[in-house]
Order: structure tokens, then sequence, then C-alpha cells
């Protein structure tokens, strides 16, 4: 698990009074902030967490390098009745950057969590101020996570906060993910994403994209591997035979029709049915293409082979038929005879 000191800069703009994320932009942040805190604790007992605020008169620093959640709560109480002004991004992260440096363990890695809820204004507006602050941050080992939700997810938004990720990522551990508003939680989205995957022992890659989707959704087949681990490599074991069976199917397809067809089509038969309804992953376009030239040899030597069977039950029909004559005469011959 990530050693890591972690200072969180929230939005406290006047932004954050808009009740389109329930019950309010702060109040669903405040619970984001809550779900980061407990899963950064609970992943190593030694790791730190702090918070500040960008926005109001400036930003400031609540909380640094604490293991209290009493602390954090205090802190997001008193931001509370502190909501206005716009946000300054670059200040912001400055000053965390700062308050990190003079963290007491130096073994923690360095990591600062941006809630941007608001439009970008001044230098945090500018993409090419943004990126020498990203490589600033890059060259001093400091890891950058952006969550984006609100005014934060429009697109003048999200191309400067890419840009800023892209440049000050090492390693692909800075990330940005965007929450348009829905029935989802705010602290849902973030805890399913690649920002906490580490925390909680996922691999990253196993997250997917995060935009706003259902908890859960960014995993393979639907399913956290950390809440069911036995569900989730059962489906990932049924998945792996069926793609097996395919293929042996595939290349078993061009045989003749009259050997090796038969088999393939009792084969694939429950093959179909393998897949659990609750796998979402299709297959590619190179697996559907040769699960379609498959079903045309199957179908192509099914009518091969229904010919000559068709011809064999005329000829045998025709036998019967003769053969109950000629003991029907036979019996006639023998009670003439008597």
């Amino acid at each position: 698990m990530p050693l890591e000191a972690t200072l969180m800069i929230i939005d406290n703009s006047e932004y954050m009074r808009n009740g389109d994320y329930q019950p309010s932009r702060f109040d669903a942040q405040a619970d984001a902030v809550n779900t980061i805190f407990q899963t950064k604790i609970d992943s190593n007992p030694e790791n730190t967490v702090g918070v500040m605020t960008m926005a109001g008169k400036g930003p400031e620093v609540l909380v640094t390098h604490t293991k209290d959640i009493g602390q954090i709560l205090q802190a997001l109480h008193s931001t509370s009745g502190k909501v206005g002004g716009t946000a300054d991004i670059p200040t912001a992260i400055a000053v965390a950057q700062l308050a990190l440096k003079h963290r007491q363990n130096k073994n923690l890695r360095q990591r600062i969590i941006v809630f941007v809820g608001s439009p970008l204004e001044g230098q945090g507006a500018d993409e090419k101020a943004m990126v020498r602050l990203a490589k600033k941050l890059k060259k001093n080992n400091v890891a950058v996570d952006f969550i984006a939700f609100g005014d934060g997810i429009e697109e003048g938004e999200r191309s400067v906060l890419k840009a800023f990720v892209e440049n000050t990522s090492s390693g692909d551990n800075s990330h940005l993910i965007t929450v348009p508003p829905g029935p989802h939680l705010l602290s849902d989205v973030v805890l399913t994403s690649p920002i906490l995957a580490g925390d909680r022992g996922i691999p990253e890659e196993a997250m997917g994209d995060v935009s706003g989707a259902a908890p859960g959704a960014n995993f393979e087949f639907g399913v956290d591997p950390s809440l069911d681990p036995e569900l989730a490599m059962a489906l990932r074991m049924s998945l792996e035979e069926e793609q097996a069976r395919q293929a042996a199917a595939a290349q078993a397809s061009p045989a003749p029709a009259g050997s090796s067809a038969p088999a393939v089509a009792a084969e694939a038969a429950p093959a179909a049915t393998a897949i659990p309804a609750s796998v979402p992953a299709g297959p590619t376009d190179d697996e559907e293409e040769a699960m379609l030239k498959q079903a045309l040899a199957l179908s192509e030597g099914k009518d091969v082979e229904m010919v000559p069977a068709h011809g064999d039950e005329e000829t045998s029909e025709e036998d019967e038929i003769a053969k109950a004559i000629a003991m029907s005469m036979q019996q006639e011959e023998d009670k003439d005879k008597k």
C-alpha cells in the first residue's frame, strides 16, 4: 500500500452553493474528502492527510499532516461558513507543495488532491502557466490528482487540467477524473476511481476511465474484486474458458463437414450460453469476425450433411415397402398351397 502524505485542496468558491450535487456541491465535496481520508489512513497507518481551501480571501491551510478524522471534520465544518469568492488553483497548489515539503516523515511520498467545482480563472485558466507549474511539481516528485465536478467538467477546464496531469505525471501517478451530476454520489465515484486504486490494493489498469459512471461500472465484469473476489475470479475463469473454446472451434471449422463439423457444432452449442449474463465485455472486431466465420462454416457443414441423410431415409423406406410386399405375396402363396 502507498506510503504517502496527502494534502487535499477543497473548492470553497461561491459556486459550491449550487444544488446540482446533493445536497449541495460543498456537502458532496465534504463527503468525498471524508472518504479519501478514511481510505488513505486505512491503507497505511503511517499515512497523513491535510486539508486546505483555495477561495475566500485566499488559499488557507486548515490541517497539516494529521491522522485524526476529528480535525478533518472540524476543518470542513468551519469552511462551510466561509463559502465565497473565486478559486486560485496555482497559488493553492504552490502552498500545498510547501506544506508537504515540511512533512515530518520524509519517507512519505507527496500527493496533492485538488477538487475543482468552479471555472478556472486567472493563471489557472492559462494552460502554459499551468504546464510550467506541473513540470516543477514533477521535478520535486509531487503527484497531483484532480477531481473535476460542477463547472470544473466544462471542456475548457478539462483541457487545462488534462494538460497539467500529463506534464506532472511520473509513472502514471497523477490522475484526472470528471464527475457530472447524476444519481451517483461524488464520494462513491472517487472511491472507485484510479485515485484510490492503489490504496485499496487494486491495479489501476482495472479501474478504466472514470467519467461519472455508477459504482462498479469501471471494474472488469462490473464487479469490485475487493468486495467479492470469488465472484470476480469465477467470471474471469468463465470468460477465459469461453475464449479457449471459441479458439478451438475456429481452428476446427475449416475441416471436412462430414467429420469434424458435427463435433464443432456440438461443442459450440453449450459455449453460446457459457458467458454469464452479467459480463459486459463484448468481443473485439477480430473476435466477432472469427465468430461469424465459424457460424457460417457450421451452417454450410450442416446443409451439406442434410442432403445424403435425406437420401438414405428415402432409400430405407423403399426397401421396407418392397420387403412388406414380398412378405404379403409369400403369405398368399402359402394359403393357396393349403
